[in-house]
């Protein structure tokens, strides 16, 4: 469904400035101290190639400090020196410092950030130097920059020759490229729908917005029927006319969730399909041996996963402390599947493995980042079976601190599989034949010690926002049948403290053997969003300190004063905007939302790549024996941060498209039907609604509210009635007509059926005020919107 674009800012919160002509061309940059005329120091030269390697060359570099005569001479040595010494390094006409990409490069775009924009990466990059960086893509508008001409536009799969510039934003990629030409389109397949076309053959309709209509003739429509999901390659491309297209393989009805889900991974350019050598070697693995392990197949470790889990790559155990100086203490024990002794680094798995950087699951389908030899079978915990991993031990006091832990390398045989619903159960006294002789032994001790470290856990406060996660329960035939709200056991959350602790035990560890790594890293709401935040809250009598000091607590603290109020929802959902996301990176700055500050990710190295990451650096450092981490590793660990992150995101966007589009589908034929709903968004063109029985979200464009004056109140997320004083306001609980669905798009299109409700006085006085935004809108009797998407 349609969602609200998330603010572009600079992370820094600074203005950025500019330096002669680069700034048209490239993202503007804080100015350099420069002094016209007078020679710059080695680092300001260093900085100025950095920030504009199109003006890199001996010329370009006296041009822009005003050089001549004698201090050209000594630029010239300067520059020589600096060569001399690996500083620089010379890319054909131009200067570049080693590593960098140079101003002009060869592009492969590769897949999308979570904005939708592309990336792209060199198309050739030598292997010593790690992990190519990666290049985000800046479309430029049909009419080419300075609306002269027509700018090249490239899609997915494409290779390009673009023009380089320096990223001004962290925590994305390094550099920003804008496309001079596309040099090769893509050659692999296309997807879309199929559709028939009298006297034989048909079309394709894409499945992007963006993409190409495409003829398909009749010997060429591989068996597909009206309606079906299709890939296709280009048969033909001509100077006029529409392109031809081949079909090569037929997925589905597009209202089944497997072509669904083909549409976000094509869309996406996620990699579905295990090249034969990847596939090779997860075949010829052999099980692991005892090398460097401790025995520890007689320690009752269980696994406590979802009913349907394939992989089960944790397992847990508690007792106890035996020790007379922790009285009250616990040990609970972490196992993880050692994943880094099968995939070891730069070989075919590992190489696929980053590349695909973590498994992305779908409803009933799960793309996997490591095949299913490993994944499912070798590396997978299962019950009675030795597998390898590595295990920490932790030690908590009575009131739930942390006083020590120890990892090992082991060899472990799960006791018992179990379900969240099952070990539950047991615990509720409704224990089956399973679990009924492990109720004393083990489930209850693993009871115990979460009591323990729910104690810590309550005195550290995290950030305890309670949104609800709905699941979409599917049909046999793949399309939707419910959508339901799973309970939140304390089996659950048994686990989730667990191997947060073991996360932290990892990062702890690493640290201290002064091992680079991979933090799990969330940053603070910014002030800008703090500011946002601070303004709406006001509005319902809620302060929020002021200063960049902010800590977890000071959220819950807001959530806990709008608990059971008319706006409890209202305000969770404005709390989770402001805050941050979290990333992976190399330099630590702490974990914001869990108020941990050391963290990072170590329990789920079958499905994220950089929990792989995090358990060759263990084995490195604690002398475990093979598959430690290497040097080129640690020497690309940020290249590698970043492109894990950009990957995540990448999956999270699919999956989420996914269940949008089968929503969609799902609600297709009911068109005209009402549907309760509650605002979950306010701009200035609508209201977005979402509609809690089936986790989607639509949209009311302002012009279908009424025939007054609307008018976009930010500081109370309002749209209100100028003449009547009557609206909208974030949170409120509305009826809804479903005007339009589109399923291809995963959009849905509302029409409002509830009357505006009285606004407060504030907004009332806003109006009097005449601080009227330009996104108000005065709606003409008798008119509908056109149909479209939204």
């Amino acid at each position: 469904m349609s969602r609200i674009p998330r603010e572009r800012t600079n992370p820094a919160g600074k203005r950025p400035g500019k330096i002669g002509r680069a700034g048209k061309d490239a993202p503007a940059v804080e100015p350099l101290n420069i002094v016209h005329g007078a020679l710059p120091s080695r680092e300001v030269i260093l900085r100025f190639i950095a920030d504009h390697p199109q003006k890199a060359s001996k010329r370009e570099l006296a041009k822009a400090f005003g050089l001549k005569g004698d201090n050209r001479v000594e630029l010239k040595h300067m520059l020589q020196e600096l060569e001399q010494e690996g500083m620089l390094q010379k890319n054909r006409k131009s200067l570049i410092r080693p590593g960098a990409l140079p101003p002009v490069t060869v592009l492969d775009i590769t897949t999308r950030d979570k904005d939708g924009d592309l990336i792209g990466r060199p198309a050739e990059w030598p292997e010593d130097q790690g992990v190519a960086p990666a290049v985000a893509i800046r479309q430029q508008s049909p009419a080419g920059r300075q609306g002269k001409g027509k700018a090249p536009v490239a899609g997915l799969g494409d290779r390009i020759l673009a023009k380089i510039f320096p990223a001004v934003d962290r925590g994305g990629p390094a550099y920003t490229a804008r496309i001079i030409k596309v040099i090769d389109r893509r050659r692999g397949a296309s997807m879309g729908v199929f559709r028939t076309a009298p006297g034989g053959g048909g079309r394709l309709l894409p499945i992007e917005r963006r993409g190409e209509e495409m003829v398909i003739d009749p010997e060429f429509t591989g068996g597909a029927t009206d309606g079906d999901l299709v890939e296709v390659e280009i048969a033909r491309l001509g100077r006029f006319g529409l392109p031809r297209a081949k079909v090569l393989s037929v997925v589905g009805s597009v209202g089944s969730e497997k072509a669904i889900s083909m549409i976000a991974i094509h869309a996406h350019g996620i990699p579905h399909v295990f090249p034969p050598a990847v596939i090779a070697e997860a075949e010829a693995a052999k099980p692991a041996s005892m090398s460097h392990r401790e025995d520890w197949r007689d320690v009752p470790l269980i696994t406590i996963d979802p009913a349907d889990a394939k992989d089960h790559d944790d397992a847990v155990y508690a007792e106890l402390d035996p020790s007379p100086d922790n009285p009250g203490g616990v040990v609970v024990t972490v196992a993880i599947a050692d994943v880094s002794w099968y995939v070891r680094p730069n070989s075919p798995l590992d190489r696929e493995a980053l590349k695909r950087g973590n498994s992305v699951y779908f409803p009933d389908r799960v793309v996997p980042m490591l095949p299913e030899r490993i994944s499912n079978d070798l590396c997978s915990l299962k019950e009675g079976v030795d597998r390898p991993a590595l295990a920490v031990r932790m030690s908590f006091s009575g009131e739930g601190r942390k006083i020590g832990h120890i990892f090992h390398r082991i060899m472990m045989k799960s006791a018992a599989k179990l379900s969240y619903q099952q070990a539950q159960a047991a615990i509720d006294g409704k224990p089956d034949d399973q679990t009924g002789p492990m109720l004393e032994p083990i489930l209850k001790p693993l009871w115990h010690a979460y009591e323990v470290m729910k104690r810590g856990r309550d005195r550290r406060q995290p950030l305890e926002l309670d949104m609800p996660e709905r699941k979409i329960l599917l049909k046999s035939n793949g399309t939707v049948d419910r959508v339901v709200v799973p309970p939140r056991l304390d089996a659950h959350k048994l686990i989730e403290e667990m191997m947060i602790q073991a996360n932290v035990c990892a990062a702890e560890t690493l640290e201290k053997k002064r091992q680079p790594l991979i933090y799990r890293i969330h940053d603070g709401p910014t002030l800008a969003k703090q500011e946002i935040l601070r303004e709406f809250l006001a509005t319902l009598g809620i302060s929020l300190a002021k200063g960049g000091n902010m800590r977890a607590n000071n959220f819950n603290g807001i959530l806990a004063k709008a608990d059971g109020t008319p706006h409890q929802t209202m305000v969770s959902e404005m709390v989770l905007r402001s805050q941050s996301q979290a990333i992976y990176g190399p330099e630590n700055i702490g974990h914001f939302g869990l108020n941990l500050m050391k963290y990072a990710h170590f329990t789920s190295p079958i499905r994220r790549y950089a929990d792989l990451i995090v358990h060759r650096a263990l084995v490195g450092s604690l002398g475990f024996g093979e598959g430690g981490i290497t040097p080129d590793e640690e020497a690309a660990l940020d290249d590698i941060a970043a492109e894990i992150s950009t990957f995540e995101r990448r999956a999270m966007a699919a999956e989420r498209e996914t269940v949008d589009r089968l929503i969609a589908h799902h609600l297709s034929g009911r068109v005209g039907e009402e549907f309760a709903g509650r605002v979950s968004g306010v701009t200035k063109s609508g209201l977005f609604v979402s509609l809690p029985d089936y986790g989607a979200d639509g949209f009311v464009p302002i012009s279908t509210l009424g025939s007054d004056y609307f008018i976009y109140d930010e500081a109370h997320q309002a749209l209100s009635g100028e003449r009547t004083g009557l609206g909208y306001r974030l949170g409120d609980s509305v009826t809804v007509e479903l005007a339009e669905a589109i399923p291809l798009a995963g959009a849905l299109r509302f029409e409002m059926i509830s009357e505006g409700r009285e606004m407060p006085a504030a907004v009332r006085s806003f109006h009097k005020a005449g601080r009227r935004d330009r996104g108000q809108v005065r709606k003409k009797p008798g008119t509908r919107p056109p149909r479209g998407r939204h």
